[in-house]
């Protein structure tokens, strides 16, 4: 079993070793280009004059053309897809803990309202349950002119 280990794993180093060298090989070439054509375009801008100014270039949009491969379009559609997705999952994220925190505030104003509902009906029924007990009438005690 370790053999078979040891021997898939030496595999795998050398298949990547070769592909990172392929890789090192197949880079190079492109970069003597790109070395060449800077060497080409380094005449074309000659310094100017003494005391004139040169126009500062345009901007140059550097954005690659649009792929005909089906796959890379296809990819391309998916992660457009996937960030509109994202950004519609945020914002429906954000609206609804929105709206949680209103319904939360809501009903934190109605406890309260109800716990001061319930205090006013406890001391209206106290003063109440006091003024029948001295035998006043519950009008004149509910309305807070207790004759003494």
């Amino acid at each position: 079993m370790n053999q078979l280990r040891t021997l898939l794993i030496g595999t795998a180093l050398t298949a990547m070793a070769s592909t990172a060298a392929f890789a090192q090989t197949a880079a190079q070439p492109s970069a003597d280009v790109s070395a060449q054509a800077q060497v080409q375009q380094a005449p074309a801008a000659a310094p100017a004059a003494q005391g004139v100014q040169m126009p500062a270039p345009a901007p140059q949009n550097l954005t690659a053309p649009g792929s005909t491969d089906p796959l890379v379009q296809k990819r391309n559609a998916d992660a457009q897809a996937n960030a509109e997705y994202s950004a519609q999952k945020k914002l429906s994220k954000q609206q609804l803990k929105a709206q949680q925190k209103a319904a939360k505030d809501a009903y934190k104003d109605q406890v309260g309202n109800a716990k001061l509902n319930k205090k006013a009906d406890k001391a209206a029924a106290s003063n109440e349950l006091k003024a029948e007990m001295q035998g006043q009438p519950t009008g004149a005690a509910a309305s807070g002119e207790a004759h003494n």
